[in-house]
């Protein structure tokens, strides 16, 4: 299912008549779990925001063959408002359509972000190009990413779409594939295809990967939640939206004394305990931090698979099931890939999907994969967790000797990965994902830590900076603050570092004011990796 379907969960808006349909959006939006005084204050965003709709349609791009869908609403403690929709064209969704409307307290209109601002006027949504034929292109294109390997079940689902984000509007084929590679781990790819020509426009993973492994139980000894159920105690919590762990068949995990694991891979539960405190951590990282309910802001959980494929040294989040996958890793390079940080950066690819909505290609994915990074590091700090002290070392629990460094990605000089970039430059739109997140990742260390040596935890680090400039960290709780509010409040789809400069600046001025330390370091940090 695509990234846009799965999230324009709010009613839809027709530009004429919207003040009518607040009530419809109001029983689509709001949480179940929200307060009364939340709901209130939600209501009231929406209500203000489709009148925005009406008064100011022509200005966010909203003629009559267009409508609006809710997909997130944020209210602030003094009342400001932000909304933020999805869009289609003639019912079809739009790459790019998303924006986010911004009110005061008093629902006076403020300012809106939009992802895409070129006008959609197309002659006609019916495609030259058949859904079947645009399938097969998206089937031959994932079979030639993977040259030498046979792929089993390989399948694709189009759908038609108007795609906004690259240059003049056009109808598009956005086609999802999948399949299975030779030791039956899953490939999957997003295909973006001229609905006219058939030529191809766009292509993206769809398994957003963090690649790792690691030791059994890399926490030690860990609380957990569980349920009774019958005569048995279930990995599911009940505490956290029951958010549960299964084997790679979806077999629940059950034990009959709730003491879980033996720390080692011998008993296959051991993983699934490192798995299943990952989602919890993360789970009250959001909540505690951020007052975030669940990975869909809900109070519904997500669950894990482990043990997942042959040799899989990968993890990764996916909106189709709404969970995490992890695989036992090589055995000689990784290890099973349920480390804290990765459970905590796989999890926040599923927040992201339900905010910003990054898309995962070019600067905008690379910003994806530096926000899975930046949570993961937080939520790994806030843990407190003596067998995996906080650091700014993506995947260290996971990786063994035979990788040939200590981690899989260091936010404090990224480039030491061999492949991430340290600063930004008009070739980090064509680097891989997880390369292109090394500028926002840098950006985030200096936020915090700020230039020079430090060691923190037993680990040292040495963060250099693009002119030399010196940078003083504002520390790792004002980090998450700006950037949570950043990524749920202005970035939208296709935001790219300039944009996320601009973000997190407003973000900076928001929380702490525009004169502010907090905001001069902010603008300090992007300078010093060379977004300016």
């Amino acid at each position: 299912m695509s990234w846009l379907r799965q999230h324009a969960r709010g009613s839809r808006v027709a530009t004429a008549g919207i003040a009518a349909t607040a009530a419809a959006l109001l029983a689509a939006t709001l949480a179940p779990a929200a307060g009364a005084a939340d709901r209130t204050a939600r209501a009231a965003a929406l209500d203000n925001a489709a009148a925005v709709l009406v008064d100011r349609a022509a200005a966010l791009g909203l003629p009559s063959a267009q409508d609006a869908s809710v997909r997130d609403v944020v209210v602030d403690k003094d009342g400001t408002q932000h909304v933020r929709y999805d869009r289609t064209y003639r019912q079809l969704p739009v790459l790019g359509g998303d924006f986010v409307v911004h009110m005061a307290p008093d629902g006076t209109y403020r300012s809106a972000d939009r992802a895409a601002r070129a006008e959609i006027s197309l002659p006609s949504t019916t495609p030259k190009v058949p859904a079947p034929r645009a399938a097969g292109l998206a089937v031959d294109a994932l079979r030639a990413a993977h040259p030498g390997d046979p792929l089993k079940q390989v399948k694709a689902e189009p759908e038609l779409v108007v795609d906004a984000l690259r240059g003049a509007p056009r109808l598009a084929w956005r086609t999802e594939a999948t399949g299975l590679d030779p030791l039956g781990n899953p490939v999957a790819r997003t295909f973006l295809t001229d609905a006219r020509t058939g030529a191809p426009i766009d292509a993206w993973d769809t398994l957003q990967a963090a690649t790792g492994d690691g030791r059994s139980l890399y926490s030690g000894t860990v609380s957990l939640e569980t349920t009774f159920s019958g005569s048995a105690y279930q990995l599911k919590d009940p505490t956290r939206g029951d958010t549960h762990t299964t084997d790679a068949a979806l077999t629940l995990f059950t034990d009959d004394d709730n003491h879980w694991g033996s720390g080692t891979t011998a008993d296959r539960s051991t993983v699934a305990v490192d798995a299943q405190y990952g989602s919890a951590m993360t789970w009250d990282y959001y909540k505690d931090v951020h007052g975030r309910n669940g990975i869909g802001n809900d109070g519904k959980g997500s669950y894990n698979r482990v043990h997942y494929g042959n040799n899989l040294s990968n993890a990764y989040w996916y909106d189709g099931c709404f969970c995490m996958t992890y695989g036992d890793g090589d055995g000689t390079q990784f290890g099973p890939m349920a480390g804290l940080d990765v459970a905590a950066h796989e999890m926040s690819h599923g927040v992201t999907s339900r905010t910003a909505g990054l898309v995962y290609s070019g600067e905008s994915g690379g910003l994806n994969e530096a926000t899975s990074d930046i949570f993961g590091t937080l939520v790994e700090f806030y843990a407190g967790n003596a067998q995996d002290p906080g650091d700014y070392l993506i995947g260290e629990k996971v990786v063994r000797s035979g990788f040939g460094q200590d981690a899989l990605r260091y936010m404090d000089r990224p480039s030491r990965d061999g492949g991430s970039a340290d600063y930004w430059s008009s070739s980090v739109a064509g680097l891989n994902v997880h390369y292109a997140s090394g500028v926002a990742n840098h950006f985030a260390y200096l936020l915090a830590e700020g230039s020079g040596t430090k060691t923190i935890n037993g680990v040292t680090y040495d963060s250099p900076t693009y002119a030399g400039s010196t940078v003083t960290g504002i520390g790792r709780a004002k980090l998450g603050a700006i950037w949570y509010r950043a990524l749920t409040v202005y970035m939208t789809s296709s935001t790219n570092y300039a944009g996320a400069r601009t973000a997190t600046l407003n973000a900076a001025r928001d929380l702490y004011g525009a004169g502010s330390t907090e905001y001069d370091t902010v603008a300090a940090a992007w300078s010093a990796v060379n977004v300016n």
